[in-house]
């Protein structure tokens, strides 16, 4: 009996300590694909409805997407069954149907998808598949984007290097009496119907190829011909209806980095157009319609982003997520007459990005994708930062600590970059300071000049500065973090991507501080990145480069291979074509025949940032070691 009594208290405590949940632990490698997200995608017609995204990793393979519905009250959350390859933009009219991508020989074309399974799924086709689907707000017509001309029968054995085209397809929802409209147009980046359906407002630009310089042009179009409204020397990014179909709102810029960051309008008619926002200390980031044809912006105001109605030629602060971020514009049901409730992305540090929606004029969340997986993390605390460089410039960051991170404590330390450089870092759960965080670092994220969210002036200041001015800006981020007591000035890393990369190249160049350093597709030769690169890179200097290649080299990590005496981990995808893998190979192979300390990782198939989990694993994997090896505080023998 006491023998038997003696296994049956043992069974039983080992079951009550695997019933018991795990204890929480830092972030960590396994806990990337354990993380989900949800975004908004579509609101139904009645506004009782909202259609999103659930985002995730497996072990291996690329991420992994469902499709939910969910009553706006949070209630009935379910996953919808939809055809294989089948990605849903938003509801029909009648709101049982979904129109959306579907996948057709490598093509995308436009499917109509009932919710009821079973029902038979209408799919219309154009020879080279389409995409930007537009449905006019009665919902019986689409206006879509595409190629017009004929498919190539060679695409399997060659590549024509030529810029492609793009123009207007609309048709009936029933996919008949389907016609090119505007004809003359053929670089179009966006078209957008009247609220009344009768025409298109069109935005297009000139290709990339064959120009070294930007323009871009709006038009109104209907199926008689397109009208010239108005003509800029600048990108534009996002267009609306407002003042009841009056005037056009666009996101554009008159800053040498290009990047669209104020709202501008122009009459319907055609005129001059106006920046409506000259004094706009953030940057707008884009803009959309409801059903009632007001405009709603995205502004990005430091680490922050928030939704302002644009009204009367004004913006006004309409929405803003607590301790987070609103990740993007909100969507809407499409049609007239529909409701008018928003539905919002959100996220904040200690949750991924989730479905929010207007209750009680507050914003509050009805999904909570990832909240499972955050539950198991001991995540220490972020803080938004801010100090003078020394040159007097006011800067901001993001700090994230180590979980029970003692304050006043020097712990290792890593700067973190962010890409763009016309971005920013938000108020989000960022995996890579999690990562970082959770190997007992402190990480820093330093807004650089060149950064949005501070006004036009501070992102035109990196242009031709890049290799001054922002790498200022990135290393006075360490010198703060030493001077808070935060980072041991013996145990300094520096990583980024992309911007972030070059970033990370350039400085090894310029000083020795670091201990370790991690690139990751970053831009090592600016005189050969600018014209190789897929979209246009003049925003960081419009010279020509064979009136004079001096500036394009003097910001070049590859002149000053010589320099460098910090160990430099080079990663870089193998399909990239925005920032090319040769970029990283030249650099490699220049220090390595140097004889300094360095290590170069490619991945086949990857485009700008790898998109496969096994892949996103190894470059966690690679950068722990990495840190691991160098960023140990011992001294290290001085540069040759």
């Amino acid at each position: 009996m006491r023998t038997c009594f003696l296994v049956l208290a043992a069974t039983g405590a080992a079951q009550l300590l695997r019933a018991q949940p795990a204890p929480p632990h830092q972030f960590g490698l396994d806990d990337f694909t354990a993380l989900r997200d949800a975004h908004a995608v579509a609101v139904a017609p009645d506004g009782k409805r909202v259609l999103y995204e659930v985002g995730s990793f497996e072990a291996t393979g690329p991420q992994k997407h469902e499709w939910h519905e969910i009553g706006i009250g949070g209630d009935g959350d379910h996953t919808l069954t939809l055809p294989p390859h089948f990605e849903p933009s938003g509801y029909m009219p009648d709101g049982v149907s979904l129109y959306g991508s579907q996948d057709v020989d490598g093509d995308a074309q436009l499917a109509i998808v009932p919710l009821t399974p079973g029902a038979p799924v209408r799919i219309v086709t154009l020879p080279r598949g389409m995409h930007a689907l537009n449905p006019s707000p009665d919902g019986k017509r689409f206006a879509v984007l595409a190629d017009p001309q004929p498919k190539d029968v060679l695409t399997s054995v060659r590549t024509v290097v030529e810029n492609g085209e793009t123009g207007i397809y609309v048709f009936d929802a029933d996919g008949t009496h389907g016609n090119w409209w505007c004809s003359a147009l053929h670089d179009v980046d966006e078209a957008v119907w009247s609220t009344d359906g009768s025409r298109l407002a069109v935005v297009s630009g000139t290709p990339h190829i064959g120009h070294h310089e930007v323009h871009s042009y709006i038009d109104v179009c209907d199926r008689s011909g397109s009208k010239r409204i108005a003509e800029q020397a600048a990108p534009i990014g996002g267009l609306a209806w407002a003042d009841n179909g009056k005037t056009l709102a666009f996101i554009s810029t008159t800053t040498q980095v290009l990047t669209p960051d104020h709202v501008w309008t122009v009459s319907a008619e055609g005129g001059a157009p106006a920046d409506r926002t000259p004094a706009l200390g953030g940057s707008a980031l884009g803009v959309v319609n409801d059903p009632q044809g007001t405009a709603w912006v995205a502004v990005d105001k430091g680490v922050r982003i928030e939704i302002d109605r644009f009204e009367n030629g004004q913006l006004s602060t309409a929405y803003q997520w607590p301790d987070g971020t609103i990740a993007r514009t909100p969507v809407f049901p499409r049609f007239s007459g529909a409701s008018e409730a928003p539905a919002f992305t959100v996220g904040d540090p200690t949750h991924t990005e989730n479905v929010a929606v207007l209750r009680d004029g507050q914003l509050q969340r009805i999904t909570h994708a990832g909240d499972d997986a955050v539950a198991h993390l001991s995540l220490g605390d972020v803080k938004v930062v801010n100090w003078t460089a020394k040159d007097g410039t006011k800067l901001e960051g993001i700090a994230t600590f180590p979980a029970g991170y003692r304050s006043g404590s020097p712990v290792p330390f890593l700067v973190l970059p962010h890409g763009g450089p016309e971005g920013n870092d938000v108020l989000e759960l960022d995996t890579w300071s999690r990562f970082v965080a959770g190997l007992g670092y402190v990480v820093l994220q330093p807004e650089y000049r060149g950064s949005t969210g501070y006004g036009s002036a501070f992102m035109d200041a990196i242009y031709q500065h890049f290799g001054d001015r922002a790498y200022s800006d990135v290393n006075s981020a360490t010198d703060f973090a030493v001077a808070q007591g935060w980072a041991d000035p013996n145990r300094l890393a520096i990583f980024g991507w992309s911007a972030g990369g070059f970033m990370t190249a350039w400085t090894v160049t310029q000083t020795h501080r670091y201990r370790a350093a991690i690139e990751g597709a970053g831009i090592t030769d600016w005189l050969s990145f600018i014209p190789t690169s897929d979209i246009a890179q003049i925003d960081y200097d419009a010279r020509l480069q064979e009136k004079d290649a001096t500036p394009f080299l003097k910001y070049s990590a590859v002149m000053f291979a010589d320099r460098v005496a910090t160990p430099l981990l080079i990663l870089h995808g193998e399909a990239d074509q925005r920032v090319p893998t040769f970029q990283g190979r030249e650099l490699y192979v220049l220090l390595a025949e140097r004889g300094k300390t360095v290590r170069m990782v490619t991945y086949p198939g990857s485009p700008h940032f790898p998109f496969l989990a096994e892949q996103r694993r190894n470059v966690f994997q690679e950068v722990a070691s990495w840190l691991a090896t160098y960023n140990t505080g011992e001294q290290r023998a001085a540069a040759p």
